[in-house]
């Protein structure tokens, strides 16, 4: 399919069609970021608000110093996540996204092209009219390809719940905001103050 067709039914439609893989997606020039989830072509959203961008500076920032000559890397969006079935290879990989932030422990899942296999911790941080997108078909993918933990942060109610893998499912927190303090799991030693996140967003 071409550029410009693909292009045109995201713009018409703004839903998931196709059945494409991440040799293909290499391909194309889009206006704007896709992700593909089982296939499909999800657009992202428009550019994140402000509030979302103080939210992915801030964490980006705690992880990054947390982590400095640690074996865990943290990366942040645009970043590609490609969650292979059973092979590597960029023709049978056909979910790969685009976490708004991601640590990787395991230094043989990078490679030039981003990260191959699923990160211990992905942070995604909801904007309007990806709600469905993160809540839904992201949570699934995470949880079937084993992302040791899942943070999930709405900036305009200043919230976060974190979504920790048991026995291959996911299990929720209680709901974090201002006065709280939270540590990871999956990324030893990190803990954040949650007013040093989402004060004056």
């Amino acid at each position: 399919m071409e550029n410009e067709e693909i292009n045109h039914k995201l713009e018409e439609h703004s839903a998931d069609y196709g059945n494409y893989t991440y040799a293909e997606y290499l391909t194309w020039q889009l206006d704007g970021m896709v992700e593909l989830i089982k296939g499909k072509v999800f657009k992202q959203a428009a550019a994140p608000r402000v509030s979302h961008q103080r939210v992915s500076g801030r964490l980006f920032s705690k992880l990054f110093t947390h982590l400095d000559q640690k074996k865990c890397e943290v990366f942040s969006a645009p970043f590609d996540v490609r969650l292979p079935v059973k092979s590597r290879k960029n023709e049978d990989i056909t979910t790969v996204v685009q976490p708004d932030i991601c640590v990787v422990c395991d230094p043989s899942k990078l490679d030039d092209l981003g990260c191959v296999g699923a990160p211990d911790l992905i942070i995604e941080i909801l904007s309007p009219g990806n709600n469905k997108k993160e809540i839904q078909h992201k949570f699934e993918v995470y949880e079937e390809f084993g992302v040791k933990e899942y943070w999930l942060i709405h900036p305009n109610e200043c919230t976060l719940i974190i979504y920790t893998l048991v026995d291959e499912k996911y299990q929720g927190s209680r709901l974090f905001t201002f006065g709280d303090t939270v540590t990871s799991e999956a990324v030893e030693g990190f803990e954040l103050i949650l007013d040093d996140v989402f004060e004056g967003i």
